[in-house]
């Protein structure tokens, strides 16, 4: 991608965590093309994604996660440049960002900077369904690091964010199936999270948090706005909620019955009135 008015190389190190992403990788690299610095952060691809990224100029770090946090933070333990853009193989930057990139950081505002999304899904731009005002911190300084969690994870920082101009495009899942699948793994981990933390769910949470899920996507964030692809994404994000909170159901369900079964049992304790207590001492004394 040929960048006009953005110099060749902005001091700047994209990090990107890969796991067999091969067929959405160099999109992403052909974007960032002016960065000084990309670092692919690989998590153990079997579909070439790491010789990819070595073919079209990036370093590669092998073998890093688990977790997509723990992916980052060694990307960026290894940054050669004072500012980290962390994107994902799935996402394009505009060049319209590309040059509110470089003019941020000759004379920043802060140290952490918000970047606008424009989320396509199901093969079209989605604006609704909470899609539409989508911005997520990915401009920051080399010393921040991302909290380590499986689910959701997050940059940790003090102070304020700035929005940066121009947008991130997110290609969000290859098919619905892609899109399945990840939410069933992420329902599973936070499910596990939560469990972890001790946290107890009723029936009535797992009735009333997809239905509040679904009502919120597609009727207070517009999502019916967007037709048939609005329609599934808001019934994705019930079952999403519904597959977490019946998970976590069915784990505190086997601890349960697993404390039950491995509790000690007691022997019966008989207790005589004082009637039979008498008449068991008169016996004794007369024996």
């Amino acid at each position: 991608m040929a960048l006009t008015s953005v110099p060749s190389k902005v001091p700047v190190t994209v990090v990107i965590p890969t796991l067999n992403e091969i067929d959405r990788l160099p999109g992403c690299l052909a974007s960032v093309r002016w960065a000084a610095q990309v670092i692919v952060s690989d998590a153990g691809s079997t579909d070439g994604t790491q010789a990819l990224a070595r073919s079209l100029g990036a370093t590669v770090l092998e073998q890093c996660g688990p977790t997509i946090a723990e992916q980052r933070n060694i990307a960026i333990s290894a940054a050669t440049h004072q500012w980290i853009l962390a994107l994902d193989a799935d996402e394009r930057v505009s060049p319209e960002l590309a040059q509110s990139i470089e003019q941020e950081i000759s004379t920043p505002r802060g140290n952490a900077f918000r970047v606008h999304m424009r989320n396509r899904y199901l093969g079209a731009t989605m604006e609704h369904g909470g899609w539409g005002r989508d911005r997520h911190v990915r401009l920051f300084r080399s010393s921040l690091r991302y909290q380590v969690k499986r689910v959701h994870e997050g940059l940790q920082f003090d102070g304020a964010a700035y929005d940066l101009a121009g947008r991130v495009d997110h290609d969000s899942y290859r098919d619905l199936g892609h899109q399945l699948a990840k939410v069933n793994c992420y329902a599973k981990w936070g499910a596990e999270d939560l469990f972890a933390r001790g946290k107890q769910v009723s029936v009535l949470q797992i009735v009333v948090r997809p239905s509040w899920r679904f009502v919120k996507c597609y009727f207070l964030q517009g999502a019916i706005l967007e037709g048939q692809r609005g329609l599934v994404l808001a019934v994705v994000h019930a079952w999403s909620a519904f597959a977490k909170y019946a998970l976590l159901w069915d784990m505190q369900r086997v601890a349960n019955a697993a404390r039950v079964k491995t509790a000690p049992s007691m022997a019966p304790i008989v207790v005589l009135d004082d009637a039979r207590a008498k008449r068991g001492d008169t016996l004794a004394r007369t024996a």
